[in-house]
């Protein structure tokens, strides 16, 4: 069944590389320069079709998590992917609690962009129609909630279990580091914050990354959305 691309940015360069290689992948692409276009061609799109909107995060005009919303309002259940320029963290949380799949930041390598989309087909996504609940408020992190009781391992996700697991496994300092992180502050705010250089605070992130088996902070936030308990 041939596999769709909605391929939603304003820069034509990007668009025509990006089609092109999309293509000699075997992908069906449709390109769309404004996001008013790609809205209304929803109308002729089958919304069952398999198919993968790769969005823009800055265009003219709406944004990517305005065009995000219109989605979920259509009832649309294809994975997201969002990209942008700008390393936005503020921005990934918003997208990844909308129910985004993942998030690349420009410029990405082709093969980051091609394991990315077969992952979001193979795997699926997180259904635009029910994106996470319990949202980060302004300047608060994912928290892990200590005075809980344990789960029941025997009822647990294996993957949750393995979340759980590598959280455990963080040192106290690394865990406020990640808290940090994903609030979406700068590592000289946050070496600041916890009265430590930079390269410390680029170390922990370093450490946190690799404990965490996340290859990028696209990973990362999604596996603390789903698994790591986010404050309410």
């Amino acid at each position: 069944m041939t596999r769709t691309i909605l391929l939603v940015d304003d820069s034509e360069h990007f668009r025509e590389s990006a089609a092109w290689l999309l293509e000699s992948l075997g992908y069906d692409v449709r390109a769309f320069d404004t996001p008013a276009g790609f809205l209304q061609a929803l109308d002729g799109i089958d919304t069952a079709s398999p198919a993968c909107v790769l969005l823009d995060m800055r265009m003219p005009g709406l944004s990517g998590l305005q065009v995000h919303d219109a989605l979920i309002a259509r009832g649309a259940t294809w994975p997201v992917v969002y990209m942008t320029g700008h390393g936005d963290v503020p921005l990934a949380v918003e997208a990844m609690q909308k129910g985004a799949y993942s998030f690349l930041e420009k410029p990405f390598q082709d093969s980051v962009l091609e394991r990315t989309l077969e992952q979001a087909f193979e795997r699926g996504a997180r259904p635009a129609t029910t994106p996470i609940t319990g949202g980060l408020p302004a300047g608060a992190g994912v928290l892990v909630n200590e005075s809980a009781t344990p789960a029941d391992d025997s009822d647990e996700d294996p993957a949750a279990q393995a979340h759980r697991t590598r959280l455990n496994s963080l040192t106290p300092r690394e865990r406020q580091v990640l808290d940090l992180v994903i609030a979406g502050l700068l590592n000289k705010t946050i070496g600041d914050r916890l009265g430590i250089s930079i390269k410390t605070v680029e170390l922990h992130r370093s450490r946190v990354m690799h404990k965490m088996g996340a290859r990028s902070f696209a990973e990362l936030m999604r596996g603390m959305l789903t698994h790591g308990g986010v404050a309410a």
